[in-house]
């Protein structure tokens, strides 16, 4: 739809509402490429919102941090506010507000395209199980993946890293120092985040544990646990049931993976999977499309 390769296990419809989308003044928009971190940066921002306090149910997750692409305008009116909206769309499809705040975040290629590897072959909506690596990498490296390629994706974002109104970081920046990221966020949402973070330590600590590897994988998994014994009532918009029912009409082999969409958490996963013509392909594309740009120095190729 207008150019953008979107999972067919979405609406139509919820998607066309995403692309034409107007945001309000208040809106945090969150925009990455897909494995780039979007599920972490989401659980930052939310806690930061929440001034360290925990969930009172990891279900709460879907409707406070809403998947526009996925669950359109209902989401967003649904959504507590002060919230903070998902999308994987590229800074040219999406409608762009001088008032809202963007979030973008990147990752090193190579271990985005292990990680969207695992994601579209072990979830049952993307109708992609039985391949092997080497077939998707051949996918990655031609853009004929969801979203698009993922090159032109950050070369869309990254003329405006350094707008007032977007805060940007990488996946790597937040596992070198999330404390970090996290006070320069708190700061870029709002003075009485970081007023809140300065005048009580405990709330620091708190959001640094409630986005950590191991709390975020334990709430996903409950999280999917549940989804996969039916989506909960006030969970019910018609997006989420679209993609529910799409899912539920493929009839998937009873041998696949069972979807674990936490997986790792780590860098240089890539290394486990790539061969050597890979790797030099990739990074001589790395090394093409990013020329001339800061992204050079974001990540090693090695």
């Amino acid at each position: 739809m207008n150019g953008i390769r979107y999972p067919e296990m979405f609406s139509p419809k919820c998607f066309n509402e995403a692309l034409e989308y107007q945001p309000k003044p208040e809106d945090v928009i969150i925009s990455t490429y897909p494995k780039c971190g979007t599920t972490w940066i989401q659980n930052v921002v939310l806690y930061i919102f929440r001034k360290g306090k925990e969930l009172e149910d990891p279900t709460d997750f879907r409707y406070m941090s809403p998947f526009i692409d996925m669950v359109g305008l209902e989401g967003i009116e649904k959504m507590p506010r002060p919230g903070a909206i998902k999308t994987h769309l590229p800074y040219s499809h999406m409608p762009y507000s001088p008032e809202a705040k963007y979030i973008f975040l990147t990752r090193n290629p190579k271990d985005c395209c292990v990680s969207l590897y695992y994601h579209v072959r072990d979830d049952k909506g993307y109708d992609y199980w039985g391949s092997d690596f080497s077939e998707f990498f051949e996918l990655f490296m031609t853009g004929e993946v969801l979203y698009n390629d993922y090159f032109d994706h950050l070369l869309d974002w990254y003329p405006h890293r350094n707008n007032t109104k977007v805060f940007y970081t990488t996946y790597e920046e937040m596992k070198m120092d999330i404390k970090r990221v996290i006070l320069k966020l708190s700061k870029f949402l709002g003075p009485q985040y970081i007023d809140a973070i300065e005048k009580d330590n405990a709330i620091l600590n708190n959001i640094v544990l409630y986005t950590g590897f191991d709390y975020m994988k334990n709430l996903f998994d409950k999280l999917y646990e549940s989804e996969r014994k039916g989506i909960p009532d006030h969970q019910m918009q018609a997006g989420r049931q679209y993609t529910y029912n799409f899912k539920n009409s493929l009839n998937p082999p009873d041998n696949i993976p069972e979807q674990i969409f936490i997986r790792k958490g780590i860098i240089g996963d890539w290394k486990n999977h790539f061969s050597a013509d890979q790797n030099e392909r990739l990074s001589q594309k790395f090394l093409d499309k990013m020329k001339g740009t800061e992204v050079l120095q974001w990540f090693p190729l090695e």
